[in-house]
């Protein structure tokens, strides 16, 4: 079932096309009516993860505990943006594959689902016990929850892998370019996801200082040293990056499309790397 909509806009007088905020908010509703209706498991599990985001800020002015260098309900606001970011592009590009990939779908939908549930529920116990929830083995509380989460973050590696098959296998709805922008999006996203490996390798993401060290206001990102999350995290968000630039290539050079799209990946792949190989150095993107 595709999940593809059409853009609302409102005609100005004179012609020309200009979304307003009603109908950019009438978009919205559409969107997410039509997310939940293809994939309502990860879709729901989006949802969830907004609870939490709301819960977190609630509790953050009334909490004044710092975790290395940051906030204590920081790091559950930035997992949960991120999970929900990744839940619903998951749900939206995999619904556009054909009928006969969807019962594949629905048992990848299931156990990213549960994978970013523990994960969270690992995270938000750890921020409300005041401690980092990430390479954290100082008690045998503390290790079980991280070996915890690596379980499910390898079963949810092990998912996002038979996610590149299918739409590889399968020729997604949509124009060419976006097709490329979703395999390759996808594609790129499983890397960044192996990028995290390093970090559990180091047992931290900063390289050539320790992890409570300086850090970029409300992301944390090492100012001094090497901060792997950096390349991480791009390489993660390539899910979303990546297909909607095949995507809006598709609109305006339709004849080039693939080959411009596959360009894009290429130097957004180059970034990912330059950044990975930079924090592999020990020296700060923000710091020359």
């Amino acid at each position: 079932m595709s999940a593809t909509l059409p853009v609302k806009t409102l005609v100005t007088s004179t012609g020309q096309t200009r979304p307003s905020a009603t109908s950019l908010l009438a978009y919205l509703t559409d969107w997410l009516r039509v997310l939940h209706r293809v994939n309502p498991v990860l879709s729901g599990a989006g949802w969830l993860h907004v609870g939490v985001l709301v819960l977190a800020l609630g509790l953050l002015p009334f909490d004044q505990r710092v975790v290395t260098g940051l906030a204590v309900w920081m790091k559950p606001i930035k997992f949960s943006l991120s999970i929900v970011a990744y839940t619903w592009t998951l749900a939206w590009l995999l619904a556009d594959l054909p009928a006969r990939a969807q019962r594949a779908v629905r048992l990848i939908s299931w156990g990213v689902a549960l994978s970013m549930v523990v994960e969270m529920g690992c995270i938000v116990v750890q921020a409300a016990r005041g401690t980092t929830s990430h390479y954290n083995a100082a008690t045998a509380f503390d290790g079980i929850a991280f070996g915890l989460m690596g379980i499910f973050i390898l079963l949810n590696t092990v998912l996002t892998t038979w996610a590149v098959y299918l739409v590889w296998r399968h020729r997604p709805h949509g124009p060419a370019g976006y097709v490329w922008g979703v395999r390759l999006g996808l594609l790129l996203f499983l890397i960044g996801s192996v990028l995290g490996g390093m970090m559990i390798h180091l047992n931290q993401h900063t390289v050539g200082a320790p992890d409570s060290g300086p850090g970029l206001l409300g992301l944390g990102w090492s100012t001094r040293a090497g901060d792997l999350r950096i390349a991480h995290f791009l390489g993660l968000h390539s899910l979303q990056v990546v297909p909607l630039l095949g995507w809006w290539i598709s609109r305006k050079l339709p004849a080039h499309a693939v080959l411009l799209t596959w360009l894009g990946a290429a130097a957004y792949t180059g970034l990912v790397a330059l950044l990975f190989a930079q924090a592999m150095h020990g020296k700060s993107l923000f710091n020359w």
